[in-house]
């Protein structure tokens, strides 16, 4: 047999490999929260505060908190990261400074969320005075999303055929017309899976949200309002042994959340491409 056909061979077999081994371990882990944890999903888990630190009552503070975080943390870091991506690829020249422009936002990529935490918890808990709040929470989280949202938009209007902009151009658009009209939406699908990425790192982001938003097992009702996310929550009961049962509980909503919000995400992006 053919030296060539057999490397072929060995290759697309390794390939699959990985694919199945992928596909295992994400069944595995998926499979093993929802047997432990859709037993304890109710109405009454779902829309109850937690009582006793957490042993009884429901989630429902927490589902809210992680709400705020996630809303505030986009409101924020989603202008900046698209623009600055607009800028990047449309504006910029090759050269040093574009390379160190992306060689810190590579770097910025790499920091451990811990150190995102205490420079939040110096910064905005304690120099600007926000306090353990949600707004100090969401700025944290924000700067943490920001590579991830910047590099993913960056290669989604990258990847845009330059043909698209010369038609644009062509027929008397301006660079602005051409960007928002033409780059833009072909590179929206793109740029839409950078920002779900970047909500999955806030969604289950622990040490920075402790850090800065604190752990309050309450309601917030302003954003200067300390809070719980649903992952928080998660680390403390199992962490401090409170209630294995609910903490599986917690994590099982907090997948379903994270599925539907994948899901919903990707419906989009298939209607917007078909328009």
């Amino acid at each position: 047999m053919d030296k060539k056909l057999i490397e072929q061979k060995i290759a697309v077999f390794l390939l699959g490999a990985c694919i199945v081994i992928t596909l295992f371990l994400l069944i595995a882990v998926i499979g093993h929260i929802l047997q432990k944890g859709l037993g304890q999903i109710s109405v009454e888990f779902l829309l109850e505060e937690p009582r006793d630190m957490g042993r009884e009552g429901g989630i429902f503070p927490t589902i809210v908190g992680t709400i705020y975080l996630v809303v505030i943390s986009l409101i924020i870091s989603v202008p900046i990261g698209v623009l600055s991506a607009i800028y990047l690829t449309e504006y910029t020249r090759k050269g040093p400074v574009l390379k160190a422009i992306r060689f810190a936002t590579e770097s910025l990529a790499g920091i451990p969320s811990i150190i995102f935490g205490l420079f939040g918890f110096t910064f905005f808990v304690i120099f600007l005075k926000l306090g353990w709040s949600v707004l100090s929470g969401s700025l944290t989280l924000a700067f943490m999303m920001l590579p991830t949202i910047v590099r993913a938009s960056e290669e989604a209007i990258k990847s845009v055929p330059d043909a698209y902009r010369l038609g644009s151009f062509a027929l008397g658009a301006t660079k602005w017309q051409t960007i928002r009209k033409v780059v833009l939406p072909t590179a929206l699908p793109g740029i839409i899976t950078g920002i779900i990425l970047g909500i999955g790192r806030a969604v289950g982001e622990t040490a920075a949200v402790i850090l800065t938003m604190g752990s309050a097992l309450r309601i917030p009702w302003t954003i200067m309002q300390p809070a719980r996310t649903m992952s928080v929550h998660l680390y403390i009961l199992a962490s401090e042994g409170i209630s294995m049962e609910k903490a599986y509980g917690t994590a099982a909503v907090l997948i379903v959340i994270v599925i539907f919000i994948n899901f919903l995400a990707n419906f989009v992006m298939r209607k917007m491409i078909s328009v």
